[in-house]
């Protein structure tokens, strides 16, 4: 076995390699960009060597550097983790000359089911069923829209070296095809080095469901069940769970023991992932193969039991599979949310910053119930505008689907992120959404489900009590300990009523509180009542309460009159009047935002790429105005209506902030 090996990746990856090499005794290199330098992943490893400028193809994708920080190390075999130089033959053809192993599978597999192009020959020929589309290269735009039309729309414009959602558009028109076409092109030179693009069928209204594959170097290879990953965003998974609730056991023996078939026929060792998509009536068609360990495959290590990593470095190391197929057993359910550095309520517009409170919920792990969370930040460091944005993936098991689901709820309710946009409200929106829930679901289910985008979530009649009645007990803990100021003024004493008025989310409650030393029943004007209780002290930002002996987990802050409160999705603020400031408060004036009509906001922190409109010109409804790209993804902006451009502020190379002003309209 190793006793060194060197993580040539960064952020949660590679903390996540890190904590199954310190369990099988083995020591860890880390390397690092200038941004990186106080990373999480540095602190953890046993050494840490600097590899240059904050831009991955300067640092962490530069083969030289980093086999220059494996010769200074000493390390005797490298663990890719994914993206950067994971699916790059170059890199491990590197290694193989160098007499250093790699953690992942053979150069020649790399090469064939790395390029989607070949990866789709070789599976024809294997007998797995594919996607119709066009297999050459794409030389300009004029013959990406012809080629579009030949296969007939709508079409995916994919990267040949592509993954992780870079270099990816659909077209459903001849000018999609022709902006998704160059835009692709520009995404895959600057994510991966080569923008080589190709254009298949896009299948509507499909699942995609992926199988993890194992192999080792002496031609044993078995299938760990599969992931279902439909709930994306811009082709970038954001829910994942396993098994899939759609699959029967025929279906996933067929499916996985193709993904078998397909990664011995590429010699395959390692782990790694066949990714389908699957219609309706549980036709799979052969979509990709991942050659690397894939961002979701903890809840495959959680209905497993089997550490995938630990797997990659014993067949690196030579060692043979002792898992046989008989061996595989799923047990029970697991999710995994990936949160993300990206505001849902900005369209999911890339979001950097610093993280100014950084807790997630507490890992455990019981017979009846699992929370992990994989990471590589630290409350009060900072997300780059430089990688992806994904912060953590947060893992949850139970016995059962809804069982994984109630978990996952629960911890992302407990999970404070602070600082940055970040996507929590979705996540938990997606958990309360009913068709989610059935296992109802598409890789359209985002655009289908939140067409205007997501702008928050509205709490049900009743749950929006219970949460006006914890809120009204811990008012009331709060009011008490204003009375208790020491040195007040003579005959100045304070008294805490049992009368209040709440108005939650635009809704107003009378209620009557009557208060013991267990805690508080909170009387509603109807007639019905809560039984609240709870250890929370006023200041902490997270309530554990109980309501009627039911769980209840609260986000709280500070608000006018009351607290902001945050739940399952929900981002709302309760105030708690007396029945006398209920009287006034209801003639106060409503104070309205600010006229941004005529001016074009930038959306996120990130670069202009392109200005596509002049001074005085005139634009339509959905005409293109200007490129931004931020955290390698381009994001084309539309007029939202007719209009003149009267000015504008910026140009091609100028680094924006969120809000600043692009250009102004007549």
């Amino acid at each position: 076995m190793f006793e060194k090996i060197l993580i040539a990746n960064r952020g949660e990856i590679a903390c996540r390699v890190i904590k199954t090499a310190r369990k099988m005794g083995i020591k860890t290199v880390a390397v690092y960009s200038d941004a990186d330098r106080n990373a999480l992943h540095v602190e953890m490893a046993d050494e840490a060597i600097h590899i240059g400028p904050p831009p991955a193809n300067q640092s962490y994708i530069v083969i030289d550097k980093i086999m220059k920080a494996i010769e200074e190390s000493g390390a005797e075999a490298v663990h890719p983790g994914y993206g950067f130089l994971s699916e790059n033959k170059l890199f491990a053809e590197a290694l193989d000359k160098a007499g250093v192993v790699f953690i992942g599978p053979p150069a020649g597999a790399i090469e064939s089911m790395g390029d989607k192009i070949t990866s789709k020959k070789i599976a024809q020929e294997a007998g797995v069923s594919t996607v119709p589309g066009y297999m050459g290269l794409i030389e300009d735009a004029d013959e990406a829209v012809k080629i579009s039309r030949e296969i007939g729309y709508p079409v995916m414009i994919k990267a040949s070296a592509g993954g992780g959602g870079k270099g990816m558009r659909i077209a459903w028109t001849d000018e999609e095809a022709r902006e998704g076409f160059q835009s692709s092109k520009n995404e895959a030179a600057n994510s991966f080095g080569d923008d080589r693009i190709f254009i298949e069928k896009f299948v509507t209204q499909p699942r995609h469901i992926e199988i993890q594959v194992l192999a080792d170097k002496h031609g044993n290879c078995i299938y760990l069940g599969e992931r279902e990953c439909s709930i994306q965003r811009r082709n970038q998974k954001v829910i994942e769970e396993a098994p899939s609730p759609f699959l029967d056991a025929a279906t996933r023996k067929a499916m996985g023991e193709q993904a078998v078939a397909l990664a011995k026929a590429v010699g395959y060792a390692s782990a790694g992932t066949v990714e389908f998509i699957v219609d309706g009536e549980k036709n799979f068609y052969f979509l990709e193969m991942n050659t690397r360990l894939q961002v979701e495959h903890p809840v495959t290590e959680l209905i497993t039991g089997i550490d995938l990593v630990e797997q990659m470095i014993k067949v690196a190391a030579g060692e043979k599979l002792k898992i046989t197929q008989a061996d595989v057993k799923l047990h029970g359910w697991a999710m995994e949310s990936r949160l993300y550095a990206e505001d849902p309520y900005r369209n999911f517009l890339p979001s950097i910053g610093r993280l100014t409170r950084y807790r997630p919920p507490a890992e455990s792990a019981h017979e009846t119930a699992v929370v992990r969370n994989d990471t590589g930040v630290f409350e009060g460091g900072e997300i780059s505008m430089y990688y992806d944005p994904m912060i953590a993936k947060l893992c949850t098991w139970g016995p059962t689907r809804d069982q994984a689901i109630e978990e996952m709820r629960t911890a992302l309710d407990a999970f404070e992120v602070e600082g940055i946009g970040h996507n929590l409200p979705f996540l938990a929106a997606v958990m309360e959404h009913p068709k989610f829930c059935a296992g109802d679901m598409t890789t359209a289910f985002i655009a289908e489900e939140y067409p205007e985008g997501f702008d928050g979530v509205k709490l049900q009649s009743e749950e929006l009590r219970k949460v006006a009645a914890a809120a009204a007990a811990m008012f009331r803990v709060a009011e008490i300990r204003r009375t208790r100021i020491s040195d007040r003024m003579d005959n100045h004493e304070r008294t805490v009523g049992s009368d209040w008025v709440l108005v939650a989310d635009g809704t107003r409650f009378d209620v009557r509180i009557d208060a013991d030393h267990e805690g508080s029943t909170v009387h509603f004007d109807e007639g019905d009542h809560h039984r609240v209780t709870s250890n929370w002290t006023p200041g902490q930002p997270l309530a554990h309460l109980k309501i009627d002996g039911e769980p209840l987990v609260l986000k709280v802050g500070k608000a006018p009159h009351g607290f902001r409160i945050r739940h399952r999705g929900a981002d709302f603020k309760v105030a708690v009047y007396t029945p006398r400031q209920a009287e006034l408060a209801a003639l106060m004036p409503e104070k309205l935002p600010p006229d941004t009509s005529k001016l074009l906001l930038c959306p996120m922190p990130g670069l202009i790429v392109k200005i596509d409109v002049e001074e005085g010109q005139e634009v339509q409804e959905g005409q293109a105005l200007c490129t931004v790209e931020a955290m390698k993804m381009e994001n084309i902006l539309r007029a939202e209506r007719k209009g003149t451009v009267a000015k504008i502020n910026a140009g091609p190379g100028d680094s924006l902030a969120v809000d600043e002003v692009i250009m102004e309209f007549e």
